[in-house]
């Protein structure tokens, strides 16, 4: 055996032991910092409608997901610093520090989970839905195999449809784009959330020729996301979604920024944490 290797591997060993436990005390530092600064970072996606868009007057961002994020500051005794993030950068922005959060139209699924930290409570249950022409067609999920689809990079619903519908799906950095691009014929539907893609058909009167006529494609549940390891935050959080659900807070939001359909996830939230403690 080369002795001269054991010291290496035993100094190797015990180094990276100590980086390890040093990640560790750094990720659950990240409430601490927050605190210090006296400022939270949260990651938000702007794609227009009710739930992220920009005020033209004030360039302010408004809707669902930055009320969220700004009172996630209220609530924990700081200021909110909105940066605009998309479906095919969040994460990155989240795991490198550019943000601390997100709130960030990205529902749960198993592949996000192994990766990020999320607080458990949801705070929306969203699935996805598709935009055609409405003389193209397609009337269920089955009708778009072999067809071209376009969705944003980063899309959980890119799977399901390429392993169940048989789509070819073409993934563009934003959900406008990938709009744009329905638009141009480039594909036959651009599947997106479906609080995005409802607003957009029943406001917009550029989308009068299309209709998103298919059930849902699978609803998940909304939650705020945090990096691995960041348990104090995490529970921090949870208790803020909690709170928002026992005292009807995102009821009276979907309400006042005029949502429909109304989620009814959210009064059988209110229901089980209204007497909770």
């Amino acid at each position: 055996m080369n002795t001269t290797f054991l010291p290496r591997l035993f100094a190797a060993a015990g180094a990276a032991v100590l980086f390890a436990a040093a990640t560790a005390a750094h990720a659950d530092a990240t409430l601490d910092r927050i605190k210090e600064r006296k400022s939270v970072a949260i990651g938000v996606v702007i794609n227009g409608g009710p739930f992220g868009s920009i005020d033209p007057a004030t360039q302010r961002f408004v809707g669902w997901n930055p009320e969220l994020a700004r009172d996630i500051a209220r609530q924990l005794g700081v200021d909110a610093e909105l940066v605009q993030v998309q479906p095919s950068n969040r994460v990155q922005f989240l795991q490198s520090g550019k943000v601390d959060l997100l709130v960030a139209s990205m529902e749960v699924t198993p592949e996000r989970a192994d990766i990020l930290a999320y607080a458990p409570t949801p705070f929306y249950r969203v699935g996805g839905t598709a935009v055609v022409r409405k003389d193209s067609g397609i009337r269920r999920w089955e009708d778009l195999r072999g067809k071209t689809v376009c969705l944003s990079q980063g899309s959980n619903y890119a799977k399901p449809l390429q392993a169940e519908y048989g789509a070819q799906v073409k993934g563009f950095k934003s959900s406008s784009e990938s709009l744009l691009a329905l638009r141009g014929s480039n594909c036959v539907a651009a599947v997106h959330d479906a609080t995005l893609v409802y607003p957009l058909l029943r406001t917009n009167p550029e989308w009068k020729d299309y209709a998103a006529p298919l059930p849902e494609l699978i609803p998940s549940p909304s939650v705020v996301w945090a990096r691995k390891g960041e348990n104090d935050t995490v529970a921090a959080i949870d208790r803020i979604v909690q709170n928002w659900h026992r005292t009807g807070w995102l009821i009276a939001l979907e309400k006042r920024l005029g949502i429909e359909p109304a989620q009814p996830l959210l009064p059988e939230l209110q229901a089980k944490y209204k007497n909770a403690k």
